[in-house]
């Protein structure tokens, strides 16, 4: 049986490659809401993290490794991957996508259970080679994204694949937003309503003592409900957009306390 993330990798890749035919020169080095790149370095990115998971090593040294928006030893070696494709023209750097994508397509089909079972590093910690493939999935999906808006072709905001990216923000980002960035005090439980289908309701509550946690079910009354889509709540937790931005636009509606829901939608970023 196909593992399922298999099909959400080849449907945002299908995706990504879909966007880039017929892309003039001028579209491809668009600046993107990914600080620092462009349509091209998303594509290059993309290409750069499945060759390095495929036992490679980007080829040149010469990146902008101490750029403002380089912050960690990852994004680092994300530059390096993305110098490696310098000089490359847009339809030549899609035809390498493409390559690459359907060799690690193949490498991942043919994997066993115990496979992807297994133990091993993720950029979350510790996790089954599954957890980390569930990341690639949230990854190339926002990096999709990042090349609608530039492109102004927003969509790919429903299916199985945008699904599991939107998923993980409620499970993995929320409790920090919340708790921790916009130190709601003890006793708040704020809510989440993202419109679209489906519908995505999450509520997170800070307890006396402890972390911030992702509650089962959702309240009818909470200190703060924020209400929006789904191409904005995506856009606000991937540090894409601001709330001041939200707020101009009039996607983000907040709630009862309104004064820490504003809080809470200037602070939604939490991906690195």
């Amino acid at each position: 049986m196909t593992e399922p993330l298999v099909l959400r990798l080849e449907e945002v890749w299908s995706d990504v490659a879909e966007l880039g035919d017929g892309l003039t020169d001028d579209q491809w080095i668009m600046p993107t809401d990914c600080p620092g790149w462009s349509v091209f370095d998303n594509v290059a990115h993309m290409i750069g993290t499945e060759r390095m998971l495929a036992g490679e090593q980007p080829s040149t040294s010469d990146a902008a490794a101490d750029a403002p928006h380089v912050r960690n030893d990852i994004g680092k070696t994300n530059e390096h991957w993305i110098a490696t494709y310098r000089g490359w023209d847009g339809p030549k750097l899609l035809d390498e996508f493409r390559a690459v994508t359907a060799r690690r397509l193949d490498a991942l089909r043919a994997m066993s259970t115990p496979q992807w079972d297994a133990e091993g590093f993720t950029p979350e910690g510790p996790g089954p080679y599954r957890q980390f493939m569930a990341i690639r999935v949230f990854d190339c999906w926002y990096h999709d994204q990042d090349i609608r808006e530039a492109i102004d072709r927003p969509g790919f905001l429903e299916g199985a694949a945008a699904d599991l990216a939107l998923a993980r923000i409620p499970m993995k980002g929320l409790g920090y937003v919340v708790g921790k960035k916009a130190g709601a005090p003890a006793g708040s439980v704020v809510v989440f309503d993202v419109k679209g289908s489906p519908e995505i309701n999450a509520a997170i509550s800070v307890p006396p003592v402890g972390r911030a946690v992702l509650l089962d079910d959702v309240p009818a009354e909470p200190t703060v409900r924020i209400t929006t889509d789904r191409r904005t709540f995506a856009r606000l937790a991937g540090g894409r957009w601001t709330g001041v931005h939200a707020r101009a636009q009039g996607v983000v509606r907040v709630e009862g306390d309104v004064q820490l829901g504003d809080l809470v939608v200037d602070n939604m970023a939490f991906t690195i």
